[in-house]
């Protein structure tokens, strides 16, 4: 089986960087797999400084990897790695996760929120439990993270919040597809476009990125019929570039640095990828499955 970052290592990249995060430090939620992981280690390669916090400190009977794990694989990158085990919802953690970076490295340049929970059930069937659950995790965690980071954002020259939540897609399809998850996963957005506005004069850039195709991930693997559908998805490594060009201002002239909503095919061609090919897991660029909201 090729796990998600097993893609992100094999596979070559055809984005040329014009910028760099060398020295810059970066603190992620949920960041010890998948996109995440992909981020931190696109961004230590440059030699940036990557706080990861994280829910898994021990291993999970299904899930690969801990943040400490990952830790490991971005020193081995290049970058330097300060890991964490905490939990979005928990406001102390967060502090405490804020807090640290700052005394380990000297401040935060961006924040990436990264972590959040999916479930695809219709209004009967959700879980009530699950519905919470998302709506802590994507909505409120999003927020009290940015939150938190704002002081420290502040004193940066290069302050970004980076949101991975889709464009506020107000087709009712998607809310009538799944609704609990589209009201957490565009709570996000939200986020992005309030702060944004309130954040213009401060000198803090904050977007958010969503994928076009499916992104092969162990949310998708462990869901019905997961190992199949990853077959028609492209490996996270499409996302740490995209990430990447929208934290260097890689995308050319005339392009406001905030309030966007990206896509990662739309950040990339603006940094000069044409050729998309090289980061699927195998299948044809026309029998990719596409991702939600778009």
């Amino acid at each position: 089986m090729t796990s998600s970052n097993d893609a992100l290592t094999a596979a070559g990249s055809p984005y040329q960087a014009s910028g760099s995060l060398q020295g810059r430090t970066l603190l992620i939620s949920g960041g010890s797999r998948g996109i995440g992981l992909a981020i931190a280690e696109r961004a230590a390669q440059d030699g940036a400084n990557i706080v990861l916090m994280a829910k898994t400190g021990e291993p999970h009977p299904r899930l690969a990897g801990t943040v400490y794990t990952a830790a490991e694989q971005i020193t081995a990158a290049g970058g330097a790695a300060l890991p964490l085990v905490g939990d979005v919802r928990r406001d102390e953690d967060v502090a405490r996760a804020v807090d640290s970076a700052v005394e380990r490295f000297g401040g935060i340049d961006a924040v990436i929120n990264n972590a959040s929970a999916i479930d695809l059930s219709t209004t009967e069937a959700i879980d009530m439990k699950k519905y919470d659950l998302m709506q802590d995790i994507n909505v409120r965690g999003t927020f009290l993270l940015s939150k938190l980071a704002l002081p420290a954002l502040r004193q940066s020259p290069h302050g970004h919040i980076l949101t991975l939540s889709p464009p506020l897609n107000l087709d009712p399809a998607w809310a009538g597809r799944h609704l609990a998850y589209t009201m957490a996963k565009y709570g996000m957005s939200l986020t992005t476009l309030g702060l944004a506005e309130e954040l213009a004069a401060d000198g803090i850039a904050v977007n958010s990125l969503w994928p076009c195709t499916l992104i092969d991930t162990a949310a998708i693997r462990n869901m019905p019929r997961g190992e199949d559908m990853v077959q028609a998805a492209r490996g996270p490594r499409i996302m740490a570039d995209a990430a990447h060009a929208i934290l260097t201002g890689s995308l050319g002239e005339g392009r406001a640095a905030s309030g966007n909503f990206y896509t990662d095919e739309e950040v990339l061609r603006a940094a000069g990828v044409a050729d998309f090919g090289p980061y699927s897991l195998g299948a044809p660029e026309d029998q990719l499955v596409p991702d939600i909201f778009l």
